[in-house]
């Protein structure tokens, strides 16, 4: 089980989730808008809640376990020039 504490954009309060499945993670790039999808799953799950975090990450719940995360600005994040 991995744990992970987030905090909502414009809130003081963390929330420390779940992630739904660790076994399963796959990944999905959009170059053309620079966003790294992170999915745990098998397939892309309908979620019950979702929020942007103060990092702008978009994180997805399902039956309070987070099943996926939307990375914006990816490749300045990490360094990498786009081409």
């Amino acid at each position: 089980m991995v744990i992970i504490m987030v905090g909502e954009r414009g809130s003081n309060v963390k929330r420390e989730l779940t992630i739904a499945d660790v076994e399963h993670i796959w990944l999905e790039y959009d170059r053309q808008n620079d966003i790294l999808y992170i999915n745990f799953g098998y397939d892309v799950e309908d979620a019950d809640e979702s929020f942007l975090t103060e990092n702008d990450i978009v994180v997805r719940i399902k039956n309070g376990k987070v099943v996926s995360l939307t990375v914006f600005d990816f490749s300045k994040r990490v360094g990498i020039e786009q081409y």
